[in-house]
């Protein structure tokens, strides 16, 4: 039995009855209110102890009383989440900081950070019986739920936008999933997603508005706690796209501190595109409104529409947070920085993390003598033609 206890409206506060995939809150009528997964803190603190995480398996089914799914003998097995913190001081100079980490989540087996989110959704949809999943993506998590759906067994539909990467598109085929590039945006991938998802009763795997997806982002922030409990960090610094990212970092933070695992909550950074920065202008005065042409290379964060952001917001103040705002050439700078001073392949939605810490020690907000976590949730793999525009070409030479 898992230890949920209610899920709560982030809009309104009231309790809202749990959804078989997405939902939002059935009082509101609002595509933002989404809903906040609560568990029983108190009986989560008699069983995860660090004492029992230290004799678990190194995935992030390690803490299972705050999900919201049994993972079971055969799910425990999936090689997901535990990823590795890297001290990475020649990048950490270059950001004109003290101290900076990275928060490898490359290594997860689709090689992103949705994964986290993938692999329970998917376990939730086993739980539910459901006879396909579906979700709009601009390529990663997309890949995730197809490559997460061909181990479970279960069939997956996957709508991307006319810009995906072709390498991210490249995964999607080989794990089998029935691929549907859309002749649009993102937000028209996922306002299709969604109404194919009501008329054929598909388990709808979109994060922004599916809570339980949520949580398996979560695990990150719980592992970053458990990894840096002797050594914590003052920032850590995530991409925001949709928000659920921040979101989910900052709830594992602060259930970790709540359970006692540290003894203060890491401030969180969330970082956006310059240009497509809706869940920033929220942050700052409300409303998530940007100009209808709003764009950046970075892909997995070009989200003019936010459904997430409520919750985003929310969790960022309850850290004492803050939002930067990040340009496509410091993106770029990003990416070789992190490759060439830390030996990291970051995709660009990935670095700007890392951008944003630079961007805020300049301005001010991050001291230079701070100690930083920056979470890189893609491999620059997945968006060859950007790292080699960014990068260049090799030199040409003739053999012996």
């Amino acid at each position: 039995m898992t230890l949920v206890t209610s899920l709560i409206c982030v809009k309104c506060g009231a309790e809202a009855p749990a959804p078989e995939s997405a939902g939002v809150c059935p009082h509101c009528n609002d595509p933002s209110a989404v809903l906040e997964i609560n568990y029983d803190m108190d009986a989560a603190a008699r069983s995860m102890t660090p004492a029992a995480l230290a004799a678990r398996p190194l995935n992030h089914w390690r803490y299972r009383e705050l999900l919201p799914v049994e993972p079971g003998p055969a799910a425990d097995a999936w090689p997901v989440g535990f990823t590795p913190i890297l001290d990475t001081p020649r990048l950490a100079r270059w950001a004109g900081l003290s101290r900076l980490r990275i928060k490898d989540d490359t290594r997860n087996p689709t090689a992103c950070f949705k994964d986290r989110a993938s692999s329970v959704g998917v376990l939730h949809a086993l739980s539910h019986n459901a006879r396909r999943v579906a979700c709009a993506s601009t390529g990663n998590a997309a890949s995730s739920l197809a490559g997460f759906a061909a181990i479970a067994g279960i069939p997956a539909t996957i709508f991307v936008p006319a810009r995906a990467p072709e390498p991210k598109i490249a995964q999607l085929l080989v794990f089998g999933a029935d691929v549907r590039r859309v002749r649009g945006t993102y937000e028209q991938a996922y306002e299709l997603c969604s109404a194919l998802c009501r008329q054929h009763g598909w388990y709808n795997r979109n994060c922004a508005i599916n809570p339980y997806l949520v949580e398996g982002k979560k695990t990150a922030g719980l592992e970053i706690a458990e990894q840096t409990a002797r050594d914590l960090p003052g920032w850590v610094a995530v991409s925001v796209g949709d928000g659920c990212t921040a979101a989910g970092i900052a709830k594992g933070l602060i259930e970790m501190h709540a359970l006692g695992f540290i003894d203060r909550v890491p401030r969180l950074l969330g970082v956006q595109a310059e240009r497509v920065d809706p869940v920033a202008r929220a942050f700052e005065t409300g409303t998530p409104e940007v100009a209808p042409d709003a764009d950046t290379f970075a892909d997995s964060i070009n989200v003019a529409v936010p459904r997430n952001w409520r919750k985003a917001v929310q969790r960022v103040r309850e850290t004492n947070g803050v939002f930067v705002r990040v340009s496509d050439d410091e993106i770029a700078e990003a990416m070789r920085a992190a490759g060439s001073l830390a030996g990291v392949f970051a995709e660009p939605a990935a670095a700007a993390s890392i951008a944003g810490i630079r961007r805020a020690v300049s301005a001010g907000i991050i001291e230079p003598d701070a100690d930083a976590v920056a979470v890189v949730t893609g491999s620059g793999l997945k968006d060859i033609a950007s790292a080699i525009n960014i990068c260049g070409k090799p030199t040409d030479t003739d053999p012996l």
